[in-house]
């Protein structure tokens, strides 16, 4: 299981200490440095069924890329190839696995998924 964070990102800080809580095994990765691979994009749409949830709507890059009226107009190919070159516009924490996947942290979410 992977796990792409931002170390400064509370909520991301959040969900690994809860994921630790839990024993549960995972992978963490800088989503800036290193973001999710247009497969893992591609995976993680399939599981939350709309590409607006991948998008960190609420970030300064989304607000200066003008995505809200941007977004409507891309392709998903073409979304998701801008989503795995830009690590800052991915919501985060954003939880993949082979068979499962979510972004951001609400733990009956994430308590629902992984138990």
């Amino acid at each position: 299981m992977k796990i792409y964070t931002y170390t400064k990102c509370s909520t991301c800080r959040k969900a690994t200490k809860w994921l630790n809580e839990q024993s549960i095994d995972f992978e963490e990765i800088p989503i800036r440095e290193t973001p999710p691979s247009v497969n893992e994009l591609r995976q993680m749409l399939d599981h939350v069924g709309d590409l607006k949830k991948l998008f960190n709507t609420s970030g300064m890059d989304y607000r200066a890329l003008g995505m809200k009226d941007k977004l409507p107009t891309l392709s998903t190919e073409e979304a998701l190839e801008l989503l795995a070159s830009n690590g800052n516009l991915i919501k985060r924490p954003f939880l993949i696995d082979s068979d499962k996947g979510t972004t951001g942290f609400k733990e009956d979410v994430w308590e629902a998924l992984l138990k």
